[in-house]
């Protein structure tokens, strides 16, 4: 077995040749100068991430496409809202538990500027441009007068001191801010106690640090690689080529502006004769000459006249423009039309093409972040402070509160090029068993049981009001309405369309 085993090795050509077939793992000419460190994810963001989160908030505050793309990136995230639908079996019990959420989603941000589903798309804006947001949970009295004594604090990325690796008192270890046990769980966050970068934040001496437990903290970040603890910027990939692509632009802005003041250089033989149009010499004895429309200048013998001719940006301009936008908005993964706002080259095919990969993607970040790391933890931390302080009466849930705790959580509808289209498809699916009602009406947006509810509603008073629309809830429309019972053939008449009405 071993001669076999060293002639085989000896006809295959042995490791040796199996390393270079591995092309990107040569060391000739071509790729001599390619010696990347093998750093882990960590270290690269413990002593880049704050020149890195520097930069791309300055990005995306003075710079179109990324404020553009940001802006996207949050309304195709969250839109209005990922809101919950109660999966608790008693209807009752279903629809206070819904109501009171409704009603403390409005109380939910402790700075009061917006609600629940605000604070959903400011955390989408801080992935985009920091990779991470912190939320901290404050629980209140109930002398504050909250549905639920709960509320929730955002914390950007700065709060949280990269810088921070340290062995803690306690024995656990401190990495990039966050306290690991020996186990590797996180057990508390060293935040700041004010904003590195806000002048206006002055308070007395007090620690630079403050800690707080791990169930009060919710880190939303996407991690990229395995044992990643702090988020990367989104905007990261296209940071230089946007920072890089703003400076061209300027620079052609100006040269623009350069050659629209159109100049001319006029030489005299004779320095003592005025021109026509010549006002008088400056302090170092150059004088300008104007020309107004119409004028017909004479020079004299000896005199000329030369004009500046700046050179074009030329043709190409638009063309490296694009392919250089283009390559941004791949490095974004958003769609070109979204970070640019340009669709002249787009059609129905294309824009449905990109749309369908692009929400693949936010579907991705919208059940594994948003939904795990914030939507589903606050939902249960804000049911339990709820029973906890008589807000409301779940029986049973001490004993076995996972039945309550169970919610789906739904996403914003996608509106799509062609509505009509989609509805139809959706329609047909529905017909042949593909799928449910109940899919269908969850993937616009909207919770089954509260438009059955509201489809009721309008039925009853549409019909104690004696009012009949051209479609009814829950009737078969369009072309392909079937009568409930065929017209008597012996019926003729005006009598006869009256009667198919009422039927």
């Amino acid at each position: 077995m071993g001669l076999f085993e060293r002639f085989r090795r000896r006809s295959t050509g042995g490791p040796t040749a199996l390393r270079a077939r591995l092309e990107g793992a040569m060391a000739k000419r071509r790729l001599r100068g390619w010696n990347p460190p093998l750093e882990n994810i960590n270290a690269l963001v413990a002593s880049g991430g704050p020149r890195l989160l520097a930069r791309s908030r300055e990005l995306v505050v003075t710079n179109g496409y990324a404020a553009n793309a940001c802006e996207a990136f949050a309304a195709n995230l969250v839109g209005d809202g990922i809101k919950p639908s109660s999966l608790i079996e008693d209807g009752t019990l279903r629809e206070r538990v819904q109501r009171l959420w409704l009603a403390w989603t409005d109380e939910a941000d402790a700075d009061g500027l917006t609600d629940f589903y605000g604070l959903q798309a400011m955390v989408a804006r801080e992935m985009f441009m920091a990779g991470e947001c912190f939320v901290r949970l404050r629980p209140r009295r109930i002398e504050d007068g909250l549905q639920v004594p709960l509320q929730l604090q955002l914390l950007q990325s700065e709060m949280l001191p990269f810088e921070k690796t340290e062995t803690a008192a306690n024995g656990n270890r401190i990495r990039c801010g966050i306290e690991f046990d020996r186990v590797g769980r996180r057990v508390a966050y060293h935040f700041r106690r004010r904003h590195p970068g806000d002048s206006t934040d002055q308070r007395g001496a007090v620690p630079e640090t403050v800690r707080v437990p791990a169930e009060s903290v919710l880190h939303i970040y996407r991690p990229i690689d395995a044992g990643q603890i702090r988020g990367l910027p989104h905007v990261a990939p296209a940071m230089v080529r946007l920072f890089l692509l703003d400076q061209y632009d300027d620079a052609e802005l100006d040269r623009k502006k350069t050659a629209a003041m159109f100049a001319g250089f006029i030489t005299k033989t004779a320095p003592e004769e005025p021109m026509m149009g010549e006002g008088a010499a400056d302090t170092e004895g150059a004088a300008i000459a104007s020309l107004e429309p119409g004028t017909m200048q004479v020079l004299l013998p000896g005199e000329d006249v030369k004009f500046s001719s700046p050179a074009d940006v030329g043709g190409g301009y638009e063309a490296f423009q694009y392919r250089t936008l283009l390559a941004v908005s791949a490095s974004l993964g958003l769609p070109y039309h979204l970070v640019t706002g340009d669709v002249r080259q787009a059609n129905y095919s294309s824009l449905r093409a990109e749309l369908v990969e692009f929400r693949r993607r936010i579907g991705q970040l919208q059940h594994g972040v948003i939904v795990h790391q914030l939507c589903r933890l606050v939902w249960r931390r804000w049911l339990e402070t709820a029973v906890l302080t008589g807000a409301i009466d779940l029986p049973g849930f001490a004993a076995a509160p996972a039945p309550f705790l169970a919610a789906q959580w739904i996403p914003p509808r996608w509106d799509w090029v062609d509505p009509l289209k989609d509805i139809q498809a959706q329609v047909l699916a529905m017909e042949a068993g593909i799928t449910s009602r109940r899919k269908v009406v969850e993937a616009t947006g909207y919770d089954i049981e509260e438009v059955d509810r509201e489809n009721a509603a309008d039925a009853r008073r549409s019909a104690d009001l004696g009012l009949r629309y051209r479609t009814s809830p829950g009737e078969t429309q369009g072309a392909r309405a079937t009568p409930s019972r065929l017209p008597d053939p012996g019926t003729d008449g005006p009598d006869a369309g009256a009667q198919s009405d009422e039927e």
